[in-house]
């Protein structure tokens, strides 16, 4: 029999030790989200514009977001703008992950509203209905519907995007794992119990996701 050099009895015995850390992982992904989804919403209704003095600065921040990495943007708003003002661990990953999620989710949104078929908007606009009354009442309604699955992996990618804040000393579920497993001389075991604890939160918000695209579909059939 080959003898291993793990100890994975050790597992249940450690496991309940990162149940603190995986909160922490589980505020800095729903602040992320928040934020992401304010800053997204803005954004991607600004790119739709036909004015471009609105529409191109939405597209410069898309265009600089989406062409750099997270750990970049993360560093600069930690280290680089500590010259300028001081941000705090925790609101820097979550600011960080904020703007980084937010250039994703403007795309998101943008795409699930030109979805919509024009005619319905014309169909809007011929009953009487301003510009922001069709986009209010009728496309947005239909668009966010849509939005709901690539809205729910982009979710996923945040929760697994804030292991980064480890990386500026954030006491979230990875930083946990390696300051233990280095300690305790056992990483392979703590890797494991922090790949349990991610599986588990990227499963509930699969299911919360899907539970939301169920519940909008039997909506739609309703009406």
């Amino acid at each position: 029999m080959i003898d291993l050099p793990w100890n994975f009895a050790a597992i249940p015995q450690y496991f309940l030790r990162f149940f603190p850390a995986a909160l922490m992982t589980l505020q800095i992904t729903a602040l992320g989200i928040f934020v992401g989804l304010g800053l997204g919403f803005v954004a991607g209704m600004m790119r739709l514009s036909t004015y471009k003095l609105i529409s191109l600065p939405s597209h410069f921040y898309i265009w600089v977001i989406r062409g750099t990495p997270l750990l970049l943007q993360l560093f600069i708003i930690y280290y680089g703008l500590a010259v300028i003002v001081s941000i705090p661990r925790l609101p820097a990953a979550v600011i960080a992950l904020g703007i980084h999620n937010g250039a994703y989710i403007a795309e998101i949104f943008r795409g699930a509203v030109q979805s919509i078929e024009r005619g319905q908007r014309e169909a809007a606009l011929s009953l009487g209905m301003t510009s922001w009354q069709s986009m209010k009442r009728i496309i947005l309604p239909q668009a966010f519907r849509r939005a709901i699955p690539p809205l729910g992996n982009q979710f996923i990618i945040a929760l697994k995007d804030s292991s980064l804040a480890s990386t500026i000393a954030v006491r979230e579920l990875l930083l946990r794992t390696r300051q233990v497993g280095s300690s305790q001389f056992m990483m392979m075991e703590m890797l494991i119990i922090a790949a349990v604890y991610y599986l588990m939160l990227t499963s509930v918000l699969t299911l919360i996701t899907n539970r939301i695209e169920k519940n909008l579909s039997k909506s739609d059939r309703r009406n």
